[in-house]
């Protein structure tokens, strides 16, 4: 069964990109410092960091300075995605096997948490027909100057 998914481009004191699953009645999130990548030879560093509601999936806009996250906030890419196996199961193992049916993101990837690190994962894009071994990350906002 699909479930949805967003990926905010967050411009807080560094910019970087939050992947949020729907999982478990809950936005699943990982903190991407340089944003998910088309290309398999890219392993992209993903910091497991705390759940958020599921009306969260929607939020665009500005964090208030002195709050957490504070910053602009937008959507870089959202959709549906589906897991190989029971999510809530394999993200306890540690590894999901994703499918994404997004606008930017689309195909199979990995979501691999290192054994020695419970917060720090890696994700990997397969080497399917949607790989992009010349992928070059944009985003949607300009940077704050």
């Amino acid at each position: 069964m699909r479930k949805r998914f967003v990926i905010h481009e967050h411009h807080a004191r560094q910019l970087h990109f939050d992947l949020r699953l729907e999982i478990g009645g809950v936005l699943k999130s990982w903190a991407v410092p340089k944003g998910v990548s088309m290309n398999p030879a890219e392993k992209r560093l993903a910091v497991a960091v705390p759940d958020h509601s599921l009306g969260y999936i929607d939020f665009v806009g500005t964090i208030s300075e002195g709050s957490y996250g504070a910053g602009r906030v937008a959507i870089w890419d959202n959709g549906e995605f589906e897991t190989v196996g029971n999510a809530e199961e394999t993200l306890q193992k540690g590894k999901l096997i994703l499918n994404f049916y997004g606008k930017k993101l689309q195909g199979g990837f990995s979501l691999v948490k290192f054994n020695d690190q419970p917060k720090n994962w890696l994700i990997i894009k397969a080497d399917d027909e949607f790989a992009d071994y010349g992928w070059k990350l944009e985003t949607v906002l300009e940077p704050k100057k």
